[in-house]
């Protein structure tokens, strides 16, 4: 993904999501994962996608077990 496109949908999230702290990090790598993290917590990757010229962009969210063991 291009930095504007970070940009893009970086602020249409903290939008949807009323969050601020919101933050999608580029990779080092070229063609790895975008990272989303919200504050310094890390909560998944941001993949970008293209198919007979329409883009679209998934978002795979992962929550750890011991999360949720922290919850009750």
């Amino acid at each position: 993904m291009t930095q504007a496109e970070l940009a893009a949908v970086q602020t249409h999230l903290r939008k949807l999501f009323a969050n601020q702290r919101i933050a999608l990090v580029a990779p080092s790598r070229r063609n790895a994962s975008v990272e989303m993290r919200i504050g310094e917590e890390f909560v998944g990757t941001v993949h970008r996608d293209e198919e007979d010229g329409d883009v679209s962009y998934s978002i795979s969210i992962v929550v750890l077990a011991e999360d949720l063991a922290q919850l009750n």
